[in-house]
């Protein structure tokens, strides 16, 4: 089995920690997002994965190279952005040597899907495409699917107002496509699956979805990120911490599960980490200091009776003495943030320095 990862988005709304990485490299639980997919494929007997790539490409073939998890890995470049269509047909060479259906996967995607399950219930349909369905609360950010009875597709949605569809069943950002499915999309051209391909495939009968449960959370806004940071939180690291090589954790300070400590990290008296925070490699948290409900990202400095809370903290940043991040900060790489300073909803851009609090929801750029 193959399998295709979408890994070319720009990341918008994760600005500015996207500015410097992919979206797929954004650490959950402290490792890259990609990775935490990459090993699930492996364990339901994928043995090759295509990533169509475009911006963050030579980061991504940087760290996963040529094999990983026992999976032989390709690329698939993008010369432009492709939509969700294009890079299919873009990588249809590599695709092609066989004719077993393969998988799609949005990268920016963590779920417990069953992909051996998935498979078996395309083939047992006779389906051109399948899509992995999740129920959600509020489906107007999604894809939405109606069914006829438990499988069939009878229409698509995409991103409907809430009055427009009475399904909440959104698709999950996985599939499984025939390779007949190629000859539908038109080469080099922008093309989205799920406006041009997919009400074409459910107009014929063609489309079919299966319903899962568990785990299911995309990462394409800061809060969705700390949603899927808590959620494999919960699942590595619930009852006790998951703690990295060569660190010194004081006897005197806190920690809360579920909380994930990367390697040579210093945390020293008085300071406490959790519940629901992930530290990255190398970070220094100073006496007194307390992270909860956060990512920070490696190398970061963190100086004493220094809070965050709620918020994200990018690469190298340096936070002074008594600062507070609070709700709805993302804190770009680079950044310096002096002491006494207060910042709630502000996102801060890579290399600034913030020398006053802004609590009104701005940039800083």
């Amino acid at each position: 089995m193959k399998a295709l990862i979408l890994a070319g988005g720009f990341g918008t709304r994760l600005r500015p920690l996207s500015c410097t990485r992919p979206k797929l490299m954004f650490p959950v639980a402290n490792r890259p997002l990609l990775d935490w997919i990459m090993e699930s494929l492996s364990r339901k007997g994928v043995k090759t994965v295509i990533l169509a790539v475009n911006y963050g490409a030579d980061i991504l073939s940087r760290y996963f190279g040529k094999s990983k998890f026992g999976m032989n890995i390709l690329y698939s470049r993008e010369n432009k952005p492709l939509g969700t269509g294009g890079p299919i047909k873009k990588a249809e060479d590599l695709l092609n040597d066989d004719e077993e259906p393969f998988f799609v996967l949005n990268g920016d995607v963590l779920s417990s899907i069953d992909y051996a399950v998935l498979l078996r219930f395309h083939r047992a349909n006779g389906a051109q495409v399948t899509i992995a369905l999740h129920e959600v609360e509020n489906p107007s950010r999604f894809g939405v699917v109606e069914l006829n009875g438990e499988s069939q597709i009878l229409r698509f949605v995409e991103k409907p107002r809430l009055e427009e569809t009475s399904s909440k069943l959104i698709n999950a950002g996985v599939y499984v496509l025939d390779h007949s499915v190629l000859d539908l999309i038109t080469p080099e051209a922008k093309v989205s699956m799920e406006r041009d391909i997919f009400p074409t495939l459910a107009s014929k009968g063609r489309l079919y979805g299966q319903r899962f449960d568990g785990l299911w959370t995309d990462i394409g806004t800061p809060g969705d990120y700390l949603l899927a940071n808590t959620a494999m939180l919960n699942i590595i690291a619930k009852d006790r911490p998951l703690i990295g090589k060569d660190v010194e954790i004081s006897s005197e300070a806190k920690i809360v599960p579920p909380v994930v400590i990367g390697d040579e990290v210093i945390i020293e008296r008085d300071a406490c980490i959790g519940p629901n925070a992930a530290v990255g490699d190398n970070v220094t948290v100073r006496g007194g200091s307390k992270i909860a409900n956060s990512i920070v990202f490696p190398r970061a400095w963190i100086d004493s009776s220094t809070s965050v809370k709620n918020a994200i903290i990018g690469e190298s940043a340096i936070l002074g003495r008594w600062v507070k991040i609070e709700e709805g900060c993302i804190v770009g790489d680079h950044v310096i943030i002096n002491d006494d300073v207060t910042l709630a909803h502000v996102k801060v851009c890579p290399s600034k320095e913030v020398e006053e609090s802004i609590t009104q929801p701005s940039t800083v750029m």
